[in-house]
C-alpha cells in the first residue's frame, strides 16, 4: 500500500520550491495518478525532489515542471516512485484478514460452489511490492487446501509504481516484510537466500502483476470482473472526486454479490452509496448486491 513522503532525503540540500511552483506540481501530479498531496506537504517536495533535480542537472522546480510536460513519459515514472513510497508486510492487518477468511471468502466459494463454478476472481489495487496479493494466495491455500486444484484462480495485482511490480514478481523480501507474519507461514512458503527470503515459484505463478495508475480509465477496465475487491490504504490519498471515479470503478468491475474490502481507517461512507456495509467481527465491508 501506498504512503506519500514516508521518508524524505536528507542527503541533499533541498531546492526551494514557490507557492507557485507548488500548485503546478501538485496539480500535474493529481492529473496523472489522481493522488491529491496537501499544501502542508509543500516542504516533503523540497527534500524529495531535490536529488531528481540534480540527477536531471536542473536548479528550479520550474525547469522540472517544464521538463516533465515535454517529456514522453520516462520521467512520468520516475515522478510516481517520488510522490509514493511503499509501508506494507505480509499478513498485515491480521483481525481483518481473519474476518475475510471466516466470513466473505466462506461465503464467496460456497456461493461458487453451489453454482458449479469453481472459479474465483480477485483484484489487489494498489498492491506495493506484492505482500497483500501473496498474503491472499496464503489463505487460499490454508481455506481450501487440497481442494484449490479444482479451482481456476484468477488474482490480478496492479500498483503504480513499476518499481514496486518489478520486485513482487521478484518475489525475494528482506526481514522488514515479515514484521506481522506468523513464522509458520515463512516456514511453510519461503525459503531463505542471498538478500532475504525468496518466496516459492508455485505461489508467485497464481498472481498476475501489472503496473496500473488507478486514474487509467481504459486500463481499469481490462481488469478480469472481480468477486472480491482489495483496496486497502490507497483511497485515503485521493480527494473526494478521485475517491468517487475510483470506487465506482470498482463497483462497476465486481460481480453481483462481490465485496470491496478498503483499509481499517477507510470508509465508503461519504463516497458511494451503491455498495451495502457489510460488518463482521473486526472488519467492515462492502458489497455489491445481487
Amino acid at each position: 500500500m501506498s504512503l506519500l513522503f514516508s521518508k524524505s532525503n536528507t542527503l541533499r540540500k533541498s531546492v526551494k520550491i514557490t507557492e507557485e511552483e507548488f500548485l503546478q506540481l501538485r496539480d500535474f501530479v493529481y492529473d496523472k495518478s489522481g493522488i491529491y498531496i496537501d499544501e502542508k506537504r509543500k516542504y516533503l517536495f523540497e527534500s524529495r525532489f531535490s536529488r531528481r533535480l540534480g540527477q536531471l542537472g536542473l536548479t528550479s522546480f520550474t525547469d522540472y515542471i517544464k521538463f516533465l510536460r515535454v517529456d514522453r513519459g520516462q520521467e512520468l515514472k520516475q515522478l510516481f516512485e517520488l510522490v509514493t513510497t511503499n509501508e506494507t508486510s505480509f499478513c498485515r492487518d491480521t483481525k481483518q484478514l481473519e474476518s475475510f477468511r471466516d466470513n466473505l471468502l466462506k461465503e464467496v466459494l460456497d456461493r461458487q460452489r453451489k453454482t458449479g463454478r469453481l472459479e474465483l476472481n480477485i483484484w489487489s489495487a494498489g498492491c506495493s511490492s506484492g505482500e497483500e496479493p501473496y498474503t491472499l494466495v496464503f489463505l487460499l491455500l490454508e481455506t481450501l487446501k487440497a481442494e484449490i486444484a479444482r479451482w481456476k484462480i484468477s488474482i490480478t495485482a496492479v500498483d503504480l509504481s513499476e518499481e514496486m511490480i518489478s520486485k513482487a514478481r521478484t518475489g525475494i523480501y528482506t526481514e522488514y516484510a515479515f514484521k506481522t507474519t506468523p513464522d509458520t507461514i515463512r516456514k511453510r512458503y519461503f525459503k531463505e537466500v542471498e538478500g532475504g527470503w525468496e518466496l516459492d515459484p508455485r505461489i508467485r505463478k497464481l498472481v498476475n502483476f501489472l503496473p496500473m495508475n488507478l486514474n487509467d480509465a481504459l486500463a481499469v477496465k481490462r481488469v478480469p470482473r472481480s468477486h472480491i475487491i482489495f483496496c486497502r490504504n490507497v483511497i485515503i490519498y485521493f480527494d473526494d472526486a478521485m475517491k468517487r471515479k475510483v470506487v465506482q470503478a470498482f463497483y462497476d468491475n465486481l460481480l453481483p454479490g462481490g465485496y470491496l474490502l478498503v483499509g481499517h481507517s477507510e470508509s465508503l461512507h461519504k463516497v458511494s452509496q451503491s455498495f451495502r456495509p457489510v460488518h463482521n467481527a473486526g472488519a467492515i465491508a462492502y458489497k455489491k448486491e445481487e
